[in-house]
């Protein structure tokens, strides 16, 4: 019960973050509509379809890669649809006959006003949101993720799934009272609701476009998640006593006479095997044992997540200034959801973020769980003698995380050109 509240307590605090925008243009359309017949099915269907289709990320089927990758295709033409129909008065009209036609036909009569029709289309548009819908992988999500990850579909982790999104349902249900109040009071003083509508019609199809197109993640990417996850951490500091994701591994003593530097960094165990992936992009398998007298950076990401976006251009910075001088740095993709077990996906990404390291393709799990990780993004630092001596979860700590790297190259030997931070360019550069 405890996980179930935190869940939807996390949920509600997306309101708070910029990865809410893409959707606010298909939910902010119904404002200012009946409540029980539009908006309460719409977001309905949006907590439904979200739940459903988060759960389905922990399925390792083909199929349900490619019933995803439909999904999405076919939310973006029923979206798009939708803002038509706000922008023309005869599409909406035309889009309604054969409904009405239907309606008509099953019950002998003409439909009366109000009946399901309108419940039944905003449940769809719902639907066809939350298909589109990706939240950032806080501290909460990505402990709800990592449930369904590592224990796969189950009625507990479809649960706290469902709890996440209703907590987000019901933040923009407040925020859609709100706002079909400024609507009301506009259509009264400007007197000009067919524009309203019109104006809400291009913002679904701007919306419609941006995610087809990808620019909806170029734009997150350029938006701070810090100040939410920060609270959603606060939230999770709260839990009752409970395993966490700590490190497997025998824990040594950090005194060695061996070195002319020792970090101050702390042992925190024997670096996991980096056995298990499907498949190895920008370079064959590796493995600890040949990693050895090196300093390794194994950083845990997934393509579509936003935290993890703003993180690879630091990683990359790093893995091409510290490669000379002794640093690996390797990716392990873990999908997050069912799409990103596409491995075309994945290159594509690769390519598109100019990811030149190697990069692990973690489908089953099998890296993510010899780490106990449970986070997107998370980087563990591994020093010569193949023990973790740093991690980091999230975003954030930059200078802290290349500051470790250089103290871990100085101790195996290497000489830092330079104390200097990286800078790195904007993703895709």
């Amino acid at each position: 019960m405890t996980l179930l509240v935190i869940a939807y307590l996390g949920g509600a605090l997306t309101i708070l973050s910029p990865c809410i925008l893409p959707i606010l243009p298909f939910v902010f359309a119904r404002a200012g509509q009946p409540f029980l017949r539009s908006t309460l099915p719409m977001l309905a269907g949006m907590t439904a379809t979200f739940a459903l289709v988060a759960t389905l990320a922990a399925v390792g089927g083909s199929w349900a890669v490619h019933a995803n990758d439909y999904g999405r295709l076919a939310a973006l033409a029923v979206l798009a649809l939708f803002g038509a129909s706000l922008l023309s008065p005869r599409i909406a009209a035309a889009l309604n006959r054969p409904a009405v036609a239907l309606g008509n036909r099953l019950l002998s009569r003409p439909a009366p006003a109000g009946s399901g029709q309108t419940a039944t289309r905003s449940f769809l548009l719902g639907v066809a949101t939350g298909l589109l819908w990706a939240p950032c992988a806080g501290p909460i999500l990505g402990l709800v993720l990592t449930g369904a990850a590592l224990s796969g579909a189950n009625l507990e982790t479809s649960l706290l799934l469902f709890a996440y999104a209703a907590g987000a349902a019901t933040s923009l249900a407040l925020a859609l009272a709100v706002g079909g109040k400024v609507f009301a009071g506009m259509k009264r003083s400007l007197r000009a609701s067919e524009r309203i509508r019109q104006a809400l019609g291009a913002a679904v199809l701007a919306g419609v476009a941006a995610i087809a197109l990808g620019l909806d993640t170029g734009l997150l990417a350029r938006l701070s998640y810090g100040g939410t996850a920060s609270f959603e951490q606060a939230v999770l500091d709260r839990l009752p006593a409970r395993p966490t994701a700590e490190v497997t591994g025998s824990v040594v003593s950090a005194a060695s006479n061996g070195q002319p530097f020792r970090s101050d960094l702390p042992v925190e165990g024997e670096a996991p095997s980096l056995d298990g992936a499907v498949a190895w992009l920008n370079s064959a398998p590796l493995d600890m044992a040949a990693l050895r007298g090196k300093v390794v950076l194994v950083d845990f990401w997934t393509y579509s997540c936003i935290n993890c976006i703003r993180t690879t251009p630091y990683v990359r910075a790093w893995a091409d200034k510290y490669k000379d001088q002794g640093l690996v740095v390797v990716g392990v993709h873990a999908p997050e959801f069912a799409f990103e077990k596409n491995i075309d996906n994945v290159r594509k990404a690769v390519a598109d973020a100019a990811i030149t390291y190697p990069v692990a393709i973690d489908n089953d799990y099998r890296i993510w769980r010899a780490f106990a990780n449970s986070y997107w993004p998370a980087h563990y630092l591994i020093d010569a003698d193949g023990r973790i001596r740093y991690h980091h979860f999230g975003e954030g700590n930059y200078a802290g995380t290349e500051q470790a790297i250089q103290g871990l190259l100085r101790e195996a030997g290497g000489k830092t050109a330079s104390n200097a931070l990286v800078k790195p360019q904007a993703r895709g550069a």
